[in-house]
């Protein structure tokens, strides 16, 4: 199982200044740890009631991290966990991530998902249209980056979005294109587009979502994959743990185990969050502790 590291705290000793340095450890750690891919939080405000400090706490801007943090990384994947579909037009979007690819040496994914968070669409002044509106604009999204990766560059005329041309150069290194990830686990629409659009799907695991859980929503994606035409078993099975670990030895090897039954799922990838902990601190840890143990269900 593949490892994941999602960082959704800026909030260091030492202020702003040492937002910076402390990424670029971070990156270079990631890489010493094995780990395989490294995110951050697509979001203008941090997230009130996640325990991560107030919505005025440091929190950057998505895909301006990615590009520091390709800078300072040579083989981990990088992406955004996920990216709201109504915070950039969708063109702009595939063009962002288009260059991420390029600068990275092919090392972009871009992670998708209905966005949810009104109070920082509210703030910014970005519209927050109602959920069944968001989903369609997902939708649109995806079908306007699937054609800006491909050899098409004509028009694209959608219900919410319309393009005179999707060129797009450079285009991305990873051909076709940068795997595409949905988050969430909606069973009438969210894992429908995943079926449809996407190579990944992210669902939430721990200690509120039991591997039975994870195993209704998959089998759901199953039959989704069926009436869509889609392979289910290329389609890649992740999960975000959204339960604190210990990055010592008996938290990797306790992490292991509860980690076998959604293996046993055909889940191949999990993100971990190191929460309010100093994040190259954490980083080491997991490369110490829990990449081995991980690594090899």
């Amino acid at each position: 199982m593949e490892i994941g590291v999602h960082l959704v705290n800026f909030s260091y000793p030492g202020g702003v200044a040492a937002i910076a340095p402390t990424l670029a450890a971070a990156g270079r750690a990631a890489e010493e740890a094995g780990i395989d891919n490294l995110s951050v939080m697509d979001h203008y405000l941090q997230m009130e009631g996640a325990g991560l400090g107030e919505p005025d706490a440091p929190m950057l801007e998505g895909y301006t991290t990615l590009g520091f943090l390709a800078a300072h990384t040579t083989g981990v994947r990088l992406q955004l966990l996920v990216t709201g579909a109504t915070y950039r037009h969708p063109a702009l979007l595939a063009k962002i991530v288009s260059t991420v690819d390029v600068l990275s040496g092919g090392r972009a994914v871009l992670g998708l998902g209905a966005a949810w968070y009104e109070r920082e669409h509210a703030a910014y002044g970005v519209p927050f249209p109602p959920v069944a509106e968001r989903f369609e604009r997902l939708e649109e999204t995806l079908r306007i980056v699937r054609q800006m990766w491909s050899d098409d560059d004509g028009p694209f005329e959608g219900r919410h979005y319309r393009l005179a041309e999707t060129v797009n150069s450079p285009q991305p290194l990873t051909r076709p294109h940068p795997p595409i990830m949905i988050g969430g686990g909606g069973e009438k629409k969210t894992l429908r587009l995943v079926a449809k659009y996407a190579d990944a799907c992210n669902l939430f695991a721990g200690p509120h979502s039991a591997p039975e859980q994870v195993k209704a929503k998959l089998d759901i994606l199953a039959v989704h994959c069926e009436r869509e035409g889609t392979d289910y078993g290329r389609i890649r099975k992740t999960v975000t743990w959204s339960d604190a670990i210990t990055p010592d030895a008996a938290g990797g090897a306790e992490l292991a185990e509860r980690l076998a039954a959604y293996a046993a799922l055909g889940v191949t990838a999990v993100h971990l969050m190191p929460g309010l902990a100093e994040p190259v601190a954490f980083l080491r840890g997991v490369g110490e502790h829990v990449t081995g143990p991980v690594h090899a269900l």
